[in-house]
């Protein structure tokens, strides 16, 4: 436990919100408790993720992100997160770059910082491939079915899909209407995902524009996800049902993702704000 107190930034993302810490100044190395304990509002300070900042354990990379979700649990990618991770090493004079190199447990992103005070992030390439995701089926596909006694028709069709973290996409008549807190929980912890998995519930309203709910794992329902958007965007393109590039509107805002297919990067752009600053001792 540290007895001294801890200085953070309170940021986010389309309200998808951060706590984001200097680990470089001063080091922080949290324990499970330590991250739920944060998360809790009213009594903590409350967020969706927590983000570290580090030094990166690689020549010629910036920094390391490290990303903890509000119940503890470490994980590999935020896109949401990563805005917000370029806008706060350039606020806090970590770096004077417009272009950053980050290291991540999936591996390396790219963050650009526009002139309009966008951040546009080179998200990796989208990965199918069961084992990479990881997801239990013998073989990629654009869309699995799989038993759901609970709805309506006993079965339950969605994509899947890692942006460096798992994602089933459903696809839904309308995401006002979506089974969010029913469907979401239930395929988060589905033995088939044995990460868990991020839910995401898209409405495509043309081929330029989708709506889109996302069920993170470890956080529940939040006001964004940036990898969420990713996926919904690949899995709604995979299937012939999207341009190259879609504005992606989350309950928090709009995202604008673009991918050319293949093994090309998805690339989002998006906003990062600055909440307040403070300090914790735990």
């Amino acid at each position: 436990m540290s007895s001294s107190p801890i200085h953070f930034t309170k940021m986010h993302g389309l309200g998808n919100d951060f706590v984001v810490i200097d680990a470089i100044n001063q080091p922080f190395c949290p324990s499970e408790a330590q991250v739920r304990a944060m998360a809790r509002p009213h009594f903590g300070i409350g967020f969706d993720q927590l983000l570290l900042v580090e030094p990166s354990r690689e020549d010629g990379v910036d920094f390391r992100y490290r990303i903890f979700n509000a119940d503890g649990s470490e994980v590999a990618q935020c896109g949401n997160g990563a805005r917000c991770f370029a806008r706060f090493v350039r606020d806090k004079g970590l770096t004077e770059k417009d272009e950053i190199l980050v290291e991540t447990a999936s591996g390396l992103i790219i963050l650009y910082l526009e002139a309009d005070g966008q951040v546009r992030v080179n998200m990796g390439r989208a990965r199918f491939t069961p084992a990479e995701i990881p997801f239990a089926a013998p073989e990629a596909q654009p869309l699995y079915t799989i038993e759901a006694p609970q709805l309506a028709g006993g079965e339950l069709t969605f994509g899947a899909v890692s942006m460096g973290n798992p994602h089933a996409v459903i696809q839904v008549e309308s995401t006002a209407l979506a089974p969010v807190e029913g469907v979401g929980p239930w395929l988060e912890r589905h033995p088939l995902f044995p990460e868990r998995v991020n839910v995401g519930f898209m409405q495509v309203l043309d081929r330029g524009h989708i709506r889109l709910r996302v069920f993170e794992r470890g956080s529940g329902e939040t006001l964004a996800c940036g990898t969420g958007a990713c996926a919904a965007m690949v899995v709604g393109r995979l299937n012939e049902l999207l341009d190259e590039e879609v504005v992606v509107s989350l309950p928090g805002g709009d995202l604008t993702i673009r991918w050319a297919g293949g093994d090309q990067p998805v690339w989002m752009v998006g906003p990062a704000v600055t909440v307040f600053e403070g300090s914790i001792t735990l």
